[in-house]
């Protein structure tokens, strides 16, 4: 068994900020981790390593810091990591994320099966797990929350639908996007911390993907963000302070008023 699992590094979810001109996320300067959701997906494939053997290659595209990352899931239990770096690779929306991924997958083949988070926290989209599975014209199943076994060359997983779950048998070597109900997460020993600090992140640019290069990054990316708003949450409110019987009554006459005024009482 043969699994890769993409992972992403990110920013921590209360530091995220946004590039207005670029509408891509401003990643310099703040402390980044592993994106909670592919947590899940790595634990999903140690779970299937350990109960059917196998190698699993974790695989992420950033810059050198996401080394950090990929050292996280060796940590864990994954056998090989690598990472795609290049400058020519920044700014990609999930279309030019899920062709460099693919691409990278490609040049690991034979493959078994591609688990992917639901999604990230910095972008939300869930577009890049069945973006990899269109490049590589692979079987698709997302939001699934359980693995039910290998049958006839292919998996059976449960689903989540808007219904409900669904059960599914899809022909390997295939893709899934997994959510949180479907494992706990482990935490690495100190010894495979340590482990995973001298091991080997292999590194991969453009070339040697042999990528179009009209496909790579900001300019390669159908995607635009074309304005960047702030919410603001505004509040208009009437402040009666009561310091006088007189003025308890009359702020109890004016929330009857404001109710009577706003139909929430007749």
């Amino acid at each position: 068994m043969r699994i890769i699992v993409p992972i992403k590094q990110v920013p921590e979810t209360d530091q995220v900020q946004m590039d207005p001109e670029t509408g891509t996320v401003i990643r310099r300067g703040l402390s980044a981790i592993i994106n909670p959701l592919d947590l899940y997906a790595l634990e999903t494939a140690l779970q299937i390593k350990e109960t059917h053997g196998g190698t699993i290659i974790a695989l992420s595209m950033g810059p050198k810091l996401a080394e950090k990352a990929l050292r996280e899931a060796l940590a864990l239990g994954c056998d090989r990591a690598i990472l795609l770096t290049d400058r020519k690779f920044a700014g990609s929306d999930t279309w030019a994320t899920a062709y460099t991924l693919s691409q990278a997958i490609r040049k690991c083949y034979p493959i078994d099966l591609i688990i992917c988070g639901e999604r990230a926290t910095d972008g939300d989209t869930g577009q890049v797990g069945p973006g990899i599975a269109s490049f590589l014209d692979l079987p698709l199943a997302t939001y699934v929350d359980r693995t039910l076994g290998f049958v006839d060359g292919g998996l059976r997983v449960r689903r989540m639908v808007e219904s409900g779950s669904e059960t599914i048998w899809t022909q390997l070597p295939s893709v899934i996007t997994v959510v949180k109900d479907i494992a706990h997460p482990r935490f690495p020993t100190l010894k495979q911390k340590l482990n995973a600090k001298k091991s080997e992140v292999i590194t991969w640019d453009a070339d040697d993907l042999e990528l179009d290069p009209v496909s790579l990054g900001l300019s390669g990316s159908p995607t635009r963000v074309v304005k960047i708003e702030n919410s603001k949450l505004s509040r208009e409110g009437e402040l009666i302070k009561a310091t006088s019987p007189e003025d308890i009554d009359h702020a109890a006459d004016r929330i009857i008023a404001f109710l009577v005024e706003h139909h929430f009482i007749d």
